[in-house]
């Protein structure tokens, strides 16, 4: 699965789904974009978007968005490596066009 990192996801977490193409939107230099742009670019591209921005369902109108996105409860990077194992299961399980929020309570 090829995997876009929005910027407020901390980069290191890649090491959890190393089974995964995973790249960072800085990486593709679009740094800045808003949500509705970023997710229009990675349509195509990318498999998932893996955003912790709370507001992301509220901004933005994710129905008919072929892009699966995955919006984690923080941007913490202990509490998503605690919860690493619940992180890559919802990666394997999400669908095209879902999208899931992943509460990390630890």
């Amino acid at each position: 699965m090829t995997i876009l990192f929005d910027e407020c996801v901390p980069w290191p977490a890649r090491k959890i789904l190393s089974g995964h193409q995973c790249t960072s939107v800085q990486q593709r230099g679009w740094s800045g974009f808003r949500n509705g742009q970023l997710l229009a670019l990675a349509e195509g591209n990318f498999d998932l978007f893996l955003t912790s921005d709370q507001s992301i369902e509220y901004q933005q109108n994710l129905s008919g968005r072929r892009i699966a996105i995955l919006q984690l409860s923080t941007n913490n990077l202990r509490k998503i490596v605690a919860a690493a194992a619940l992180l890559q299961s919802e990666v394997n399980a999400i669908q095209p066009c879902e999208c899931r929020r992943l509460q990390i309570l630890l």
